[in-house]
């Protein structure tokens, strides 16, 4: 039996429809990715991201809403790396 290789989906160097589509975005079969609008029409919110790595737990306020939900996510993957492996 021949195997047949698996192929991704192509990718677009087109340079004018980067800067005007968000290519990728299109999750349907059919239909064409978003068009790009103006800086202007997106919501103030989305430029407020913060993209960059995560701070560590020693960096955060010990009395913050992050710094509690940070120490619980450590907690619980520590708790996972020490009983992987481990049966019931």
């Amino acid at each position: 039996m021949v195997k047949e290789d698996v192929k991704g989906p192509e990718v677009c160097k087109d340079t004018e429809r980067l800067t005007t589509h968000a290519v990728g975005v299109n999750i349907f079969k059919q239909g064409e990715d978003p068009k790009l609008k103006s800086p202007e029409e997106y919501p103030e919110w989305l430029y407020q991201i913060k993209l960059g790595p995560v701070t560590n737990l020693h960096d955060r306020e010990p009395d913050s809403w992050e710094y509690w939900k940070r120490l619980r996510k450590e907690s619980i993957l520590r708790h996972n790396r020490l009983h992987k492996g481990k049966k019931l």
